[in-house]
């Protein structure tokens, strides 16, 4: 390990020591095996002390003793239990000059340099030194020598400038309003009163004190206490010349005594898990996006392609940094046709086995993967790919983690205080109903738009937001104020959420995975809705793979699952999922769960996407899914991109499966019918929806000028030749598509001439079209 020198706020030995001993300084929990102190991100170099006088500058005539602290307030100070620091540290005036005090724990010697003159500071004991200097006034400007092992070293004092925080950013605060606060909490590096150094501010309403520390100081903070800004719960430090890579975390005293040491709410960087430490970071990613956000702005997106590949970030090629995904994912996602990606959660949290669904950080992206940056760098370069990025949102519920936001200052500050622990996941549920709480997710969501330029808010679990019962028993819930199940809190704060980032964020589309029949999920927050841009439609999801579990012989009887969806297509604005959640806890991959041998279960498949992506709603696919992996998704290995190998044997079947997949995507983007009027009745229209002898289902889609494209799905096992639908009138059609051709690994039953409409009624229609229908296949035809 390099040696360090001694920091100017530092215990010089006392961090290996400690270590040694089991124990981090802070004396508030044992240490981690082996820990010992990193190189200091921000290193003050050492200098020799000078004489005591200094070089030719005497210590002032009329230096004396300062007035001795009042015991309460020295114990206070000492404990890390004192809410107003800076009136006792700092420079002041006092009788007979400007009073000189200051904190600095194991320092064998304080001097204050002033108008180029050195004064020695008397040693009060437990840190403190102190002298009253003949000055007129408090000086716009000193520095403080403080010595450790005959080393000294110049810095500022903290406890010489004034807050930074302003009083419109506490009115916002205390009114829940503040849509960017981020910018005013948390660690951010800045230059205050003309010194660079680092703003920390934390929102801890029910501590007695609260003080940052870190690297920077050994782990031991009793040198840093923070002031609080009033009734705003607010408390703040600026720490002159500390700047990126510092790690730190804030130490609280809470109203029973006792201490905390919990990391930053509102930290933009972390520790790589499983290490908890908060990390000052700034950004000095460059975005060359604009093409990007100008488009995203103008194009209404209800109206036009949207086609998901859900990623699971660590585990698509495992190893892969944020800067390496950057390289291979757009030039994948773009081979395939699909126009945006769905980042399973990227804020920070403690246990990879969650998926990221249980967030300790959410404003840091995982360390796991890099640096806040290189993250805006993968967004950046999935952009220019023309690929948009939404990521998974997760504000129903966080961890109990100790180091985090439960309990945060001692009391319920972020979960509810009457509310027990989320029966499903363990976890603690929001106190959506408090002004602050809310403002951290809101400011949260348009934090990931506008600093990340994400493109979309899939929200996680909104069911177990909006329902008091959910999952819980009668006595375990208390109705609202009338009497009903409904969570109003959840509402209101759902409807904010979704206003603020749309009037913020143009082009930006916030998603609801929403799993019951709620009504108005998707409709405007003027109109009473909860104003989200799409809602998962779990129930088409349910069904069509319930029908397909079936074998064909068995079709029949539950025709009705495939057909269902249509009964309440345009109730809401859906996106049909195949997420991860259909493939882990014994489920099954996609092509797994469809019966017969490996070549029905390919067909099948190939089948069942050829009707998703034509049925009316965009569609999501999770990755392995698109080259019909066989086993189950894990978030250790990821895909098995071993089946696409050309040297495995059945390498074939996988890759046709993964190129029906592209041209699924390329006819969709080229085909209006197929996307442009998804949230329109007029856009769909059965041919027959009652062939369940068949098990066939045919129907229409038509684009905003009334082109139509024909949809027929034969979920049978058997060819079905000259089978006779109805058609939109008179007119040439030609198969643009067919899940059986051999280009995909199907046997090759197509409709390779131009198929004439007859004068034939059929299906109440004037005329109709005779078919030849493949086996367990998809067929779309357009007009020639």
């Amino acid at each position: 390990m390099t040696e360090r020198q001694p920091l100017p706020h530092a215990v010089p030995g006392a961090q290996p020591e400690a270590a040694a001993r089991g124990y981090d300084p802070s004396g508030l929990r044992p240490a981690a095996s082996g820990t010992a102190p990193r190189p200091s991100a921000q290193p003050y170099p050492a200098v020799p002390r000078p004489a005591p006088a200094g070089p030719g500058k005497p210590t002032p005539a009329g230096t004396r003793a300062a007035a001795p602290l009042d015991p309460a307030d020295r114990h206070r100070l000492l404990e890390g239990a004192h809410h107003d620091p800076h009136a006792l540290l700092g420079a002041r005036p006092a009788p007979g000059g400007v009073l000189f005090r200051t904190l600095r724990p194991y320092a064998t010697g304080v001097a204050v340099s002033v108008q180029g003159t050195r004064a020695e500071l008397a040693d009060e004991g437990d840190g403190f030194f102190a002298a009253v200097l003949p000055l007129p006034a408090v000086p716009d400007d000193y520095r403080l020598l403080v010595t450790y092992d005959d080393v000294e070293h110049q810095v500022n004092d903290p406890y010489h400038f004034l807050p930074t925080l302003g009083d419109l950013d506490l009115h916002l605060i205390r009114e829940g309003r503040h849509e960017q606060l981020w910018e005013a909490l948390g660690a951010r590096p800045m230059t205050h009163g003309g010194t660079t150094g680092t703003r920390f501010a934390v929102w801890a309403p029910n501590a007695r004190g609260v003080r940052v520390t870190g690297d920077f100081c050994y782990w031991d903070g009793t040198g840093f206490p923070m002031r609080s800004l009033g009734s705003s719960g607010i408390w703040e430090l600026f720490v002159p010349e500390l700047g990126e890579g510092a790690r730190y975390k804030f130490e609280i005293s809470c109203p029973d005594g006792s201490r905390v040491l919990k990391a930053d709410p509102m930290a933009r960087r972390t520790e790589l898990p499983p290490a908890t430490a908060s990390v000052i970071t700034d950004s000095h990613h460059i975005w060359r996006d604009q093409d990007w956000l100008d488009h995203r702005a103008r194009t209404a997106i209800h109206e036009a392609p949207l086609s998901i590949y859900e990623v699971h970030l660590t585990s698509w090629r495992p190893g892969l940094s944020y800067r390496e995904l950057a390289e291979q994912l757009p030039a994948y996602v773009k081979d395939l046709g699909f126009t945006h990606v769905e980042l399973m959660p990227v804020a920070e949290h403690p246990f990879g086995g969650s998926w990221g669904y249980q967030v300790t950080s959410y404003y840091a992206p995982t360390a796991r993967l890099g640096t806040p940056d290189d993250f805006k760098h993968l967004v950046d370069s999935l952009h220019r790919a023309g690929i948009g990025v939404i990521m998974d949102w997760v504000p129903a519920h966080f961890p109990k983690d100790e180091w985090a936001l439960a309990n945060f200052d001692g009391a319920h500050v972020y979960e509810h205080a009457f509310r027990s622990e989320h029966p499903d996941w363990g976890t603690l549920e929001f106190d959506l109903g408090r002004t602050e709480v809310r403002n951290f997710l809101v400011a949260n969501a348009v934090y990931w738009c506008e600093e990340f330029h994400i493109d979309g808010l899939r929200v996680d679990a909104v069911a177990s937001m909006l329902y008091l019962d959910y999952s819980r028993e009668a006595g375990d819930w208390t109705p609202n104020v009338y009497g009903g199940r409904e969570d109003l809190d959840a509402v209101a704060f759902l409807q904010e959420m979704n206003a603020t980032v749309y009037r913020r964020c143009p082009g930006v589309v916030t998603i609801a995975e929403e799993s019951t029949a709620w009504d108005g999920v998707t409709k405007p927050t003027d109109t009473g809705g909860l104003g989200f841009g799409f809602k998962w439609n779990m129930g088409w999801m349910h069904d069509s793979l319930e029908y397909m579990h079936h074998e064909p012989i068995h079709r029949k009887y539950h025709h009705n699952e495939m057909t269902f969806s249509m009964v309440y297509a345009y109730s809401e604005n859906y996106i049909l999922p195949i997420s991860h959640d259909e493939v882990v806890h014994g489920k099954g991959a996609l092509v797994s769960k469809m019966p017969g041998d490996w070549w029905q279960q390919r067909a099948s498949h190939r089948a069942y996407l050829g009707f998703m992506w034509a049925h009316p709603g965009k569609q999501l696919l999770f990755m392995g899914q698109e080259f019909a992996q066989g086993t189950e998704w894990s978030h250790d290995h990821g895909p098995d991109w071993w089946l696409l190998d050309e040297t495995y044997a059945a390498a074939g079947d996988h890759r046709g499966v993964r190129d029906l997949v592209r041209d699924l995507n390329l006819g969709y983007l080229a085909t209006p019918s197929l996307w442009q009027r998804d949230t329109f009745p007029e856009g769909f229209s059965w041919i027959d929806g009652n062939a369940y002898e068949d098990n066939t289902f045919s129907f229409l889609r038509y684009d905003a000028d009334g082109d139509p494209l024909i949809a027929i799905s034969n979920f049978s096992p058997v060819v079905r030749h000259a089978y006779r639908i109805g058609a939109p009138g008179e007119g040439v059609w030609t198969e643009v598509l067919n899940t059986d051709s051999l280009l995909y690994g199907g046997s090759g039953v197509t409709n390779p001439d131009l198929v004439k409409a007859e004068p034939v009624p059929w299906h109440g229609r004037s005329h109709s079209l005779l078919l030849t229908l493949p086996p367990l296949a998809t067929v779309w035809l357009r007009p020639a």
